[in-house]
């Protein structure tokens, strides 16, 4: 019995190699800690690399709180089978997502699974999915560093790097540090630091106002020695366009926040060379009111 089940383990791994290797770019976004917008930026980082007429897969295995479903209007969808594989639920035809949540009787249902079972979704998430040709696949793992985002840093294999989120916080802060340093542990590049909800801007006369300290995501940035990616300012209609399932990328396209996301893809563009970079700048100088 040990014998088939170490054998299945060992097709799944294979089937995942061999998906993966079709995808040009692996980007996981992690968290220290629960509560500090990881799915958000997740989701929007992704539709902002899909707005650039990328091939774009999102995969969502933040198994206890599968979010990204609801945030793009999918919660009602559920993926299709073809030749024994899962096929992608689409967004607005530019973006494949994938999620635990998509797989369970009801989106609010809690995933009440011990550590083998959840590792065992896990890897089949990685290698029952066919993403087809993908230039990303952005993953929004769970957060911490405990088994769970373990197990997807080491069954995605060769990855491009992470980029972590925080908020400005220093309880927060504290738990990127440990999540830098259980990247360099696992030999995954930090691609960079996000701090989410940094200032509150004004809706009514644009100022910007620290509801919490600010900066501190940055210092860490620089005493890790990994880039800062920038701050994402707090705006109510994040919160709003999430509960809505419209993408705040889609629908606040010239808002301060939206600008933080399109200067935060660059390094991940960058991937293939500065060249990409500089195309994206110069779009968004276009795209920008």
């Amino acid at each position: 019995m040990a014998a088939h089940g170490q054998q299945a383990y060992e097709e799944v791994e294979q089937r995942a190699k061999e998906r993966l290797a079709r995808i040009r770019h692996r980007v996981v976004v992690l968290s220290g800690k629960g509560g500090v917008g990881k799915s958000t930026v997740a989701v929007n980082l992704a539709v902002s690399l899909a707005a650039r007429g990328l091939q774009v897969g999102l995969l969502d295995v933040d198994i206890h709180g599968p979010s990204v479903p609801h945030m793009l209007g999918l919660g009602d969808a559920r993926p299709v089978t073809h030749d024994g594989a899962l096929v992608p639920v689409e967004f607005a035809g530019t973006l494949k997502v994938m999620s635990i949540a998509f797989l369970l009787p009801r989106h609010d249902d809690p995933v009440i699974w011990r550590g083998p079972m959840k590792y065992g979704v896990i890897a089949q998430f990685l290698g029952d999915v066919e993403w087809g040709d993908l230039d990303y696949l952005v993953v929004d793992a769970p957060p911490g560093t405990g088994d769970e985002p373990l197990t997807v840093l080491q069954m995605l294999g060769d990855l491009d790097g992470a980029v972590i989120v925080t908020t400005p916080q220093e309880v927060a802060v504290n738990d990127v540090r440990r999540c830098v340093r259980f990247c360099e542990e696992l030999h995954c590049p930090v691609l960079g630091v996000i701090e989410n909800m940094s200032g509150l801007v004004c809706p009514h006369c644009g100022e910007r106002i620290d509801v919490f300290r600010r900066g501190g995501g940055e210092a860490l940035a620089k005493e890790a020695g990994v880039p800062f990616l920038g701050a994402v300012p707090l705006d109510p209609a994040l919160v709003e366009s999430g509960d809505l399932g419209r993408p705040y990328m889609v629908a606040y396209t010239g808002s301060p926040a939206a600008a933080a996301f399109r200067d935060a893809i660059l390094p991940l563009m960058a991937l293939d060379g500065p060249a990409d970079a500089g195309v994206a700048r110069d779009e968004e100088k276009e795209e920008t009111p």
